[in-house]
């Protein structure tokens, strides 16, 4: 009977602890529904009852019975009991797993950005910014082309004063004030370009009446070419060609007038960009490097020092395209020349000045120069004198492209073939023959830039100012 009342107390200790554990979990329950995991936080472990099995000991110790001392193991170790199992502590953001809170539900949603691929995400960034830079290129070149004339002119004096500046320099070296130095070499420079003009225009004019003889005597030589040719023409296939030019031309005598009428716009125009890089011309020569700190202060602060670094460099670019392009250009004319003259071309020096102003246009212009060289020694001379006036041009063409262009203008406007085709195609649908003019130093100059800002950018040292 000793031990009954020890398995008692077990007993109910046992029952006192499940209830505990119950009464635990509902609480935990209730605070995370209701408040969150701040509640769970805020509540603490709750203690479990350890106190029940001594005081179930203590009557047993205290019966009136008092056969069982403190000595005896019997009477002083308690009973176990079957539900002794100590009981899990709740602490902050423990959750049963039958009742999912909101943090739960929110934690299995990714975050969108995240759900996005990486590549996907990448062009999306650069999409969109390529957008806007598509977006500025085309109002900048409505823009261009809705004051086409005034930037061809103003781009037309910047090349001019690029190829007269150095004289500028040299004679404020010499002494000579900075105003006299600009009148002098304005008034030089455009002398000698009006002196050429009118050189060519005089000796087109002097020789036309011997090239229209000419041009019939080589159509009829043509003629008699093409039916002893291994071609197998006929005269009645010549004679129906000459109709339908001749048909041609009488049905296009409206379009020739309304040409002409336009001709005489063009004219104006043409006058009226003349004049424009003139002004523009005399004025970058005497204050250039007052507008260049002008047009700095438009520049925001933070990249200011870039753009100042990157101007000396792009004008020392386009310098050196100018003036290695002119010289490459009077030897491409020179020893052209000296070949029409050997082989008795007619206008070979007019021709010669044509060939010097074309190759201002990279590649194109030397096909349509040494194009127009050829068709005039077939039409006025035979198919032989045709033949060796295309292999003058074709040998000048390539000692141009393997020594003259590397050597004299160098690696500092070295453009790609691919990106100067491109440029004179996208200059030429934009602004005519001008475009496909200013379309070669405009990349070049864009090359430059480019590269210097990019090694600005990266804290490298930049590269150095070819002279």
């Amino acid at each position: 009977m000793s031990r009954l009342p020890q398995m008692l107390g077990g007993l109910g200790s046992g029952l006192v602890r499940l209830g505990e554990r119950l009464e635990a979990r509902r609480a935990n329950a209730g605070a995370g529904s209701a408040a969150g995991p701040a509640s769970g936080a805020a509540s603490g472990p709750v203690p479990t009852p350890v106190s029940a099995s001594a005081s179930a000991a203590t009557p047993a110790a205290a019966s009136p019975s008092g056969s069982a001392t403190a000595g005896t193991p019997e009477s002083a170790a308690p009973a176990p009991a079957p539900a002794s199992t100590p009981a899990p502590e709740s602490g902050a953001g423990s959750v049963p797993p039958c009742a999912p809170g909101p943090q739960t539900a929110s934690a299995a949603r990714p975050d969108p950005v995240a759900a996005v691929p990486w590549g996907v995400r990448v062009a999306a960034e650069v999409g969109w910014r390529l957008l806007v830079l598509a977006g500025t290129l085309w109002v900048l070149m409505r823009v261009i082309s809705a004051v086409r004339l005034v930037v061809l002119a103003f781009v037309a004096g910047l090349l001019i004063t690029a190829l007269l500046q150095p004289t500028v320099a040299l004679l404020k070296r010499r002494g000579v004030p900075r105003g006299l130095a600009t009148a002098l070499t304005f008034l030089s420079g455009f002398v000698i370009m009006g002196l050429v003009g009118w050189f060519v225009v005089w000796q087109v004019t002097e020789n036309l009446d011997d090239l229209s003889k000419q041009v019939q005597h080589g159509i009829t030589e043509l003629k008699r070419w093409l039916l002893n040719s291994p071609f197998h023409v006929t005269q009645g296939q010549i004679n129906n060609i000459a109709d339908k030019l001749s048909e041609a031309i009488g049905t296009s005598t409206k379009d020739i007038t309304s040409a002409g009428i336009e001709g005489v716009q063009v004219i104006i125009e043409v006058l009226t960009g003349i004049l424009l890089a003139m002004f523009s011309t005399l004025f970058l020569l005497y204050d250039g490097p007052r507008i260049w700190q002008w047009l700095l202060k438009l520049v925001p602060e933070a990249a200011r020092e870039g753009v100042a670094g990157a101007g000396p460099r792009a004008w020392a670019t386009l310098t050196a395209y100018v003036r290695g392009t002119v010289i490459v250009a009077l030897i491409d004319a020179i020893f052209i020349g000296i070949g029409l003259y050997f082989l008795k071309v007619p206008m070979y020096v007019p021709l010669a000045v044509f060939i010097f102003l074309f190759a201002f246009i990279p590649l194109v212009g030397a096909v349509v120069s040494g194009a127009l060289a050829v068709v005039v020694a077939l039409v006025t001379r035979d198919v032989f004198t045709a033949a060796m006036v295309l292999a003058v041009v074709l040998a000048v063409q390539q000692i141009e492209g393997h020594v003259l262009q590397p050597f004299i203008l160098g690696r500092a406007v070295r453009v790609h073939p691919l990106a100067v085709v491109l440029a004179v195609a996208a200059g030429s649908m934009t602004a005519g023959i001008g475009g496909a003019v200013v379309a070669v130093p405009l990349v070049a100059v864009t090359n430059t830039v480019v590269g210097y800002l990019r090694a600005y950018a990266k804290d490298d040292s930049p590269p150095e100012v070819s002279s």
